[in-house]
């Protein structure tokens, strides 16, 4: 029978598929530091951001462990090309949650542009004229410019949330020409795509009224001080990508000196404790990397897990 250990969990409708073609699907947590002594044990292995499969873990197996599988999109927690040099496959599942992060980050943005999450945490103070005129002066984002940085499948999603509400979308990637944007993509009855061709990564930080990050993991932060002193003093930074793709001392800097309107974070570097700094700055909106954290989400990569681990092995039943 092959074992599959879900370390970091699966969802209900995935792990129902696997074992009905007669796999076993673990989901007890294995903490990091004795998943060593069960390595063995498994066939697969599917993780999300939390567990690390690195070479010292990888150096344990003895031949049985033939598929690491991320629930998501990232595999920097994953040494891909030494396993695959152990001859493990490795898989991720890049598509089941781009509609559910695009959504997060415009969600994001609508609470910068109309500074919702300082009036959750205020009006409780009973200050409601004062508040109403301290927020006087949002911003609309219909007529406005959306930057993106990193055109692959969230990136796409995302322009076309953007597109729907009436914005402009300029975005960047040096390895995209130019794609085709799916208008209302869950919407039966209206089929339509627009054609979006790439700028100069500087050009688009430059332009935009607001710049949503889509790119993976870097040795150094993609955004920094430079890069943040170009772009508009009434920008919005949103990175939903990878902690560290954004200098946070520099985003700070950024912010505390007016420039910037707001920035919005889901992913920090140091997860899971943030620079609290981050987390208490009037000017940030946050969440705790839950950018594909919805129901429908979920499903969908529990289905996509089960159909490449089926894929791999076959029917068992």
């Amino acid at each position: 029978m092959i074992r599959i250990l879900a370390n970091d969990g699966i969802h209900p409708d995935g792990k129902l598929l696997l074992e009905e073609a007669g796999y076993e699907v673990i989901t007890d947590k294995v903490p990091q530091e004795e998943l060593a002594d069960v390595i063995n044990d498994f066939d697969v292995i599917i993780v999300r951001s939390a567990t690390k499969i690195r070479k010292p873990l990888i150096d344990r197996s003895n031949g049985r462990l033939k598929v690491v599988c991320r629930a998501g999109v990232g595999l920097d927690n994953i040494d891909v090309a030494y396993a695959k040099e152990k001859g493990i496959s490795v898989f991720n599942t890049p598509a089941a949650s781009s509609q559910s992060v695009a959504e997060l980050v415009m969600g994001h943005i609508l609470n910068i542009s109309r500074f919702l999450h300082i009036a959750n945490r205020e009006m409780i103070n009973g200050n409601f004229k004062g508040l109403k005129k301290q927020f006087s002066k949002g911003k609309q984002l219909a007529g406005s410019t959306m930057g993106i940085i990193g055109f692959g499948r969230i990136g796409v999603a995302l322009a076309g949330v953007a597109l729907g509400m009436g914005m402009k979308v300029i975005v960047s990637d040096p390895y995209v020409e130019s794609r085709e944007v799916p208008l209302f993509p869950n919407h039966y009855s209206i089929k339509s795509n627009a054609l979006i061709y790439t700028d100069k990564f500087e050009d688009v930080i430059r332009q935009a009224d607001t710049i949503s990050l889509h790119v993976p993991a870097f040795d150094k932060p993609l955004i920094g001080a430079k890069e943040l002193a170009m772009m508009k003093d009434d920008a919005i930074l949103v990175n939903a990508a990878r902690g560290g793709v954004v200098d946070e001392e520099a985003l700070l800097e950024a912010l505390d000196s007016g420039h910037l309107m707001g920035a919005a974070l889901d992913v920090f570097t140091g997860e899971p404790t943030p620079n609290k700094r981050l987390l208490n700055h009037p000017k940030i909106s946050v969440s705790p990397h839950i950018g594909a954290s919805t129901s429908a989400a979920q499903s969908m990569i529990g289905r996509e897990l089960a159909d490449i681990i089926l894929g791999f092995f076959g029917e068992l039943t």
